[in-house]
Order: C-alpha cells, then sequence, then structure tokens
C-alpha cells in the first residue's frame, strides 16, 4: 500500500502535471474574461428594444447552445486558417471556449438583470442617473446575487472541459496525463492525481463564488468601524442628534434647530440652508411647473385626457382622486420618466428632456443630462431605496456620481440630512433593516441631497402602517415650511388640509376640481369628487 501511495505522490506533485495544472487554469480565466465581457454585451443585446438587435443576439446564442463544444472547437481550429488566420492552439482554444461561454454567460447576466426591481432603474433615472451609470452602480451589483451561483458553476465546468482542448494538441492537464499513462500504463494512479488537482482547483472556484455570493448579500454586517467612530464623536461630543428620536426629526426634543458640529467638521444646518430653493421660491410668484394639454396613453387605454396645470414657486399642491386617474402618471411624466404622447409641460421655464424641433418638443439624446439639469426630486409609493447601498450611501449616491459632488461634501450633506429626518443611527443600516417609515424617511433624505427644485410625492404613506404615516408626514410638513416647491399625489385628507396651498382632484385623466384645500374638500363642487372623499373619510386617518 505505502509504495503504490509514494507513486501517487510523485504523479501528484509532479511539475510534468502541474504544468497542465496552470495551462487548464489560464485557458479558463481567459476564456471567462472575455466571455463574460461577449455575455454581457449579448444580454444587452437580448434586452433592446430594438428587434434586429435582440434577434441577432438570440440567433447566436441559439446556434452555440445548439452545437457541441467539440465541434464548434474543430471547426474553429480548422476553418480559420482557409480565411488567413493562424493562431497557436492555445489561443484557438481561449477563444473557442470564450465564444461558448458567452452564449450562456449571456443568458444567465438577462436573467439576473431582470430579477432586478424595475422600480430600482426608475428611481435612478429619477435622480439623473443614465443607463450606463444605473446599469453600473444600481443594476449588476444587485444582479450578481442571482448571477454569481451559475456563473460559478460555468468556471467550474469549463476549467474541466479544458481537456477537450486536446484535441487540438493543447499540452494541458489531461493531455499530459495521457502521455504519461501512454508510457507506464498506470492508468489508476495517474488519473486519480490528475482528479485530485482538478478537485483543488475547482475547490478554489468554489471557495470564490462563497467569498463573492458574502461579499454582495444583503446580510452582510452593516456598520463600518469608521462610521461607528464617526457616530461616536457626532454623540460623545453633542448627545442626541437633533430630532433623533425614533419618530419624525425634530419630534418633542427641545434642541431641534441648534447649530450643532457634525463628525465631518461643518456646523448643522437648518431646513432653509440645506434647501436652498426655499428663499427663491419666495422672490416670484411665476408659475414654476406648467402642463397644457397633457395626453398620456398605455396601448388603447387612455390614462391622461388633456391636463392642464400651473404651479408657482412655493407652493404645495396636492393631488387627490380614485385609482387609475392618471395621478402618479402626472408626476412621472413631469419629471419625464416616461414621455408625453401630446401636450407640453415645463419645469421652471423649460421642457425636461425635449428639444424643440419646429413648434413640437422631441425627446433630447441625454436624457439622463436633462433630468440631472432640472433637479427634481422624486419619493415613491414604495420607496424604491437601492437594496445593496446603506441609507448613507443611498443619499450620497446621485450628488457623487451624478453631480460630481466631492465625496466627503456628499457625505457631510448626507450625515445632515439624516439627523433632519431622525435616522443618522441607521446610516450604515441596508433598507432592508428599516421599518417602512424609515425608508421612507430615507428616500426623501435621497431626493433632497441632490438639491431639488421640485419635489414630487408619489403616495408616499400609502404603503406604509397607520403608525408610520406620522413619521413621513412631519417631514414633509417641515419641507413645506421651508418653502419647497411641492406636488403631492395622497389620499391623506387631513395632511392635505394641513399643508396644501391647493387642492386638485383628478378622475378619468381629467383634473375634476381644484381650489383651496376649504373650498375642495370641505365644499366639494362636484358630486365624483363628494363621492370619493365620503369614501376616503370612512377609512382610518393617521394625524
Amino acid at each position: 500500500m505505502l509504495p503504490w501511495l509514494a507513486e501517487f505522490y510523485r504523479y501528484l506533485t509532479s511539475w510534468f502535471l502541474i504544468e497542465g495544472a496552470i495551462l487548464a487554469v489560464e485557458i479558463t480565466v481567459l476564456a471567462m474574461a472575455l466571455g463574460l465581457l461577449l455575455g454581457l454585451l449579448l444580454a444587452l443585446m437580448r434586452l433592446s428594444s430594438i428587434v434586429w438587435v435582440s434577434g441577432a443576439a438570440w440567433l447566436y446564442i441559439w446556434f452555440v447552445r445548439g452545437t457541441p463544444i467539440l465541434l464548434q472547437l474543430v471547426f474553429i481550429y480548422d476553418a480559420l486558417p482557409l480565411i488567413g488566420i493562424r493562431l497557436d492552439t492555445f489561443t484557438t482554444a481561449v477563444i473557442a471556449f470564450a465564444l461558448n461561454e458567452a452564449a450562456f454567460s449571456g443568458e444567465i447576466i438577462r436573467g439576473g438583470i431582470l430579477s432586478v426591481n424595475r422600480n430600482q432603474r426608475i428611481a435612478a433615472a429619477s435622480l439623473g442617473m443614465g443607463p450606463l451609470l444605473t446599469l453600473r452602480r444600481i443594476v449588476m451589483p444587485q444582479a450578481l446575487r442571482a448571477i454569481l451561483p451559475a456563473i460559478a458553476n460555468d468556471a467550474v465546468t469549463m476549467l474541466k472541459l479544458t481537456s477537450i482542448a486536446s484535441v487540438i494538441f493543447v499540452n494541458e492537464l489531461t493531455f499530459r496525463a495521457q502521455q504519461i499513462v501512454g508510457q507506464n500504463f498506470e492508468f489508476f494512479k495517474v488519473f486519480a492525481a490528475a482528479a485530485v488537482i482538478y478537485l483543488v482547483l475547482t475547490s478554489v472556484i468554489s471557495a470564490g463564488q462563497t467569498w463573492l455570493e458574502r461579499r454582495f448579500s444583503l446580510e452582510r454586517p452593516q456598520q463600518s468601524t469608521a462610521s461607528r467612530r464617526l457616530l461616536g464623536t457626532f454623540l460623545g461630543s453633542h448627545g442626541a442628534l437633533s430630532g433623533e428620536t425614533g419618530n419624525a426629526a425634530g419630534s418633542a426634543n427641545p434642541t431641534y434647530g441648534r447649530p450643532k458640529e457634525s463628525p465631518f467638521g461643518i456646523i448643522e444646518q437648518s431646513w432653509e440652508q440645506l434647501i436652498p430653493c426655499a428663499t427663491e421660491a419666495a422672490s416670484t410668484s411665476e408659475p414654476f411647473v406648467v402642463c397644457r394639454e397633457v395626453h398620456k396613453s398605455y396601448g388603447s387605454l387612455e390614462v391622461l385626457r388633456g391636463v392642464d396645470l400651473s404651479v408657482r414657486r412655493g407652493e404645495v399642491v396636492a393631488i387627490m382622486g380614485p385609482s387609475g386617474s392618471g395621478k402618479s402618471t402626472l408626476l412621472r411624466l413631469i419629471n419625464h420618466i416616461e414621455s408625453i404622447d401630446r401636450g407640453e409641460i415645463r419645469v421652471d421655464g423649460r421642457w425636461v428632456g425635449y428639444d424643440s424641433v419646429g413648434d413640437y418638443p422631441k425627446p433630447s439624446r441625454d436624457l439622463a443630462k436633462a433630468r440631472a439639469e432640472a433637479r427634481i426630486g422624486m419619493v415613491f409609493q414604495h420607496f424604491n431605496l437601492f437594496d445593496h447601498f446603506t441609507a448613507l450611501e443611498n443619499i450620497t449616491e446621485a450628488p457623487t456620481r451624478v453631480y460630481g459632488v466631492p465625496a466627503a461634501e456628499a457625505r457631510a450633506l448626507g450625515w445632515q440630512l439624516l439627523a433632519k429626518v431622525g435616522l443618522t443611527r441607521h446610516a450604515d443600516h441596508l433598507p432592508h433593516r428599516l421599518s417602512g417609515g424609515q425608508q421612507q424617511r430615507v428616500a426623501i433624505a435621497r431626493a433632497l441631497a441632490i438639491s431639488p427644485k421640485l419635489m414630487l410625492f408619489d403616495e408616499p404613506t400609502s404603503a406604509l402602517d397607520p403608525e408610520l404615516v406620522s413619521e413621513v408626514l412631519s417631514v414633509i410638513r417641515r419641507l413645506a415650511e421651508s418653502g419647497m416647491t411641492m406636488i403631492i399625489v395622497t389620499h391623506e385628507v387631513r395632511f392635505a388640509r394641513e399643508v396644501a396651498d391647493r387642492v386638485i382632484f383628478m378622475a378619468e385623466g381629467r383634473i375634476v376640481e381644484e381650489g383651496t384645500p376649504d373650498e375642495v374638500l370641505n365644499d366639494p363642487k362636484q358630486e365624483r369628487t363628494r363621492n370619493f372623499l365620503q369614501l376616503v373619510a370612512r377609512e382610518p386617518e393617521a394625524v
């Protein structure tokens, strides 16, 4: 038995076999890298709305997945010289395996991208992030959680399949093992040693997969040492943060509004200082948002039917109405998250994402830049926080990536906004660790971080439990007091009465009634408005 083990160990540590293993690893690494790049391209082509682009990608994937890798390898080896391209066997193997991997990884990556909630892309667009930036920073990091297991499985499979390259005389591990066996006929000892080497290499891939899965897991530790140190400095020097009581910012806290020094070495600012538009709003009464004859349809369903609306600077407009009346669609058209079919919308005297072509607006080529320049903050019904970013990272992403704000300055602003909404203790928490009310307050802070001229709220409390609604409404009240121009889609009648300067009631894609809160909510003229308010009055409402 011992002599057998000695022979096995000799083959296991044979430099001749190890060199073959290194060659197999080199082919795998290069082919996987090239294959993943091509796979990403194929995935994006498959997701394209251009028929011939997605069709070409589908045709390639169909052909490659439907033919054996062995035939593809031999075909490339024999076909390229016929057109004057002569490559060595190693390069031929890398190209063949990469082209094969591209077809499989393309579908894996496409599946991963589709697994990411579409609302993540919508939220990124509302912050002025372009498609490529959104893909790199928002979509792919989240898609990796779904992609990694399958890609790691492909890497293991490819490492083992490099043995097929022996048909074109690539001197990799299996081919070298065959050479040894051809001389001494010790099949079991030699191939057992080769199998153990393969097992070690594939175990390394599995270990890397495990590390990456932990790295991108939403269950990873949230709070960094640096953040704990900064938070300790802030709390140690100043005690409780302004407004941080676990509820809405500033509630029942005698120190609220008192200037404090943050852990970034700047003085804590008031809402008016953090939102420069508050001063601007008081300087003019010209309409800031103007909608004229706005029409929008989805197929045969007409959602908006000639909406006319104007909002003054500093005005708070509450839009109410039954589900399906076009309220949320109107907000998305104002920020050009969706395009209008007919009519026009101007914000601060300009179209958002449209260029003038004759007498008609035409969508701009750089829509993301147009959204960023418009500086319209938007808060969604279901929060739409970026799941893989902490609360603070959610807030700092757009300022740093879209507006070029230095990272330290963006973190300082993010910290101040978190203080304003009472959530600095949760700065390093991922969204799924926060309650609904906390997530919505982070979403408000994220929208404010881009220094918006206009804030859009799409039913910001409808997805919250009743006891959490007051947290969010308190923050919105403070924004209204600061002079922020806001359009709020809401069903909260009492909130609309307290905060709004004007209430608009929509039904079936049209504005049915508008006026002061007293006129619309206390003495509605239209039967449709009265019926809706009676229905809402029966539901429990948050204070």
